[in-house]
């Protein structure tokens, strides 16, 4: 049994090809998407947040509308880029949007990636501490945030305050009280898993990591799991980790899928490099018949792995097809495999 959501970059373009054309069509068909996965039967509904591009950026008015209109599914980012967040306002926004869906939210944050300008991060009013660099301001934001989720109160109450405080010290409002045990952590590589296993983050692990061992996707998103569960357990906590990975899985179900998908999928792995030093490796896109990808991904050692599949959404192509596509994959394909 698996948890299977999707998720969505939420591109736009103003182009005769996309039934997406705007930022305002992108964020109102999200939430029809969200809607739509709820009936039926998806179990997440998550979104990439990007800055500056066409794409989903600040995500919190995005899930309180969408935990507003839905009853029942998770609703998540993968990922935000901690680089660009200040801990403590976003606290106040993941508090609220957690209380309007009712505790379903799931925040997936990573340290970033490479992004559409140089050190966009700067824009936003941040700059690494002396010895420090992008990648350890995002991992020390996100340590913040993680710390402010605990509901410790930690600033002086005005002695003549506008309103009455409660006693002692006070902590950011709106609290909700179990979101820190839903903080997911995007790892690319099997260092970083660990850090997250150690700090009580869930690991979400994508269809790009890191190139350590040569190996395919799969095999090294599947040993990177498993390095994560047994720093998680080294680490004492008590509870048991969520852990998803991304796909993109289309079933070829009629003309249109073929038209879409039939022809010149990406059927393995690719390498690319993220900058200069960092060699990085591409996951695979599965399109075939629902036998054939059936066969295909019993083999992929990752999926077996974790807890929750996250579906790639091509959300150019409209809310329809791509309700179309995930109710396919979810008759399909996912009984076959135990997945359902």
């Amino acid at each position: 049994m698996k948890e299977i959501g999707f998720l969505s970059f939420g591109h736009w373009a103003p182009s005769p090809q996309s039934r997406t054309q705007s930022g305002t069509d992108a964020l109102l068909q999200s939430i029809d998407l969200a809607v739509e996965a709820e009936r039926l039967g998806m179990d997440g509904a998550y979104f990439r947040v990007h800055h500056f591009a066409q794409q989903l950026a600040s995500p919190f008015p995005l899930l309180a509308a969408v935990g507003a209109k839905t009853r029942k599914i998770e609703i998540g980012t993968a990922v935000i880029d901690m680089r660009y967040e200040n801990p403590h306002y976003m606290t106040e926004d993941a508090g609220a949007a957690d209380l309007i869906s009712g505790g379903r939210l799931q925040l997936g944050i990573s340290r970033g990636s490479p992004e559409q300008v140089i050190d966009g991060w700067r824009y936003f009013g941040y700059r690494p501490m002396e010895g420090e660099d992008d990648e350890g301001m995002g991992r020390r934001h996100a340590e913040e945030f993680l710390g402010l989720l605990r509901g410790t109160g930690f600033a002086k109450p005005n002695p003549r305050p506008m309103f009455t405080n409660p006693p002692g010290l006070l902590r950011l409002e709106p609290y909700s009280a179990t979101l820190r045990d839903r903080i997911w952590w995007g790892s690319a590589s099997n260092a970083t898993a660990v850090w997250a296993a150690k700090l009580g983050m869930n690991l979400q692990s994508s269809t790009l990591k890191f190139d350590e061992t040569g190996e395919p996707l799969h095999i090294q998103q599947a040993a990177q799991i498993r390095a994560f569960r047994a720093a998680w357990k080294d680490a004492g906590h008590t509870r048991t980790p969520r852990i998803s990975v991304s796909r993109s899985i289309f079933p070829l179900i009629d003309d249109h899928d073929r038209r879409y998908f039939g022809r010149g999928s990406q059927e393995e792995d690719t390498i690319g490099f993220l900058d200069e030093n960092t060699r990085a490796i591409f996951g695979r896109s599965y399109a075939a018949e629902p036998d054939i990808l059936i066969k295909q991904l019993r083999k992929d050692k990752a999926i077996e792995e974790a807890d929750t599949l996250l579906l790639t959404v091509p959300n150019q192509l409209g809310v329809a097809y791509n309700v179309h596509v995930m109710e396919a994959i979810l008759t399909t394909v996912a009984p076959a495999l135990g997945w359902r």
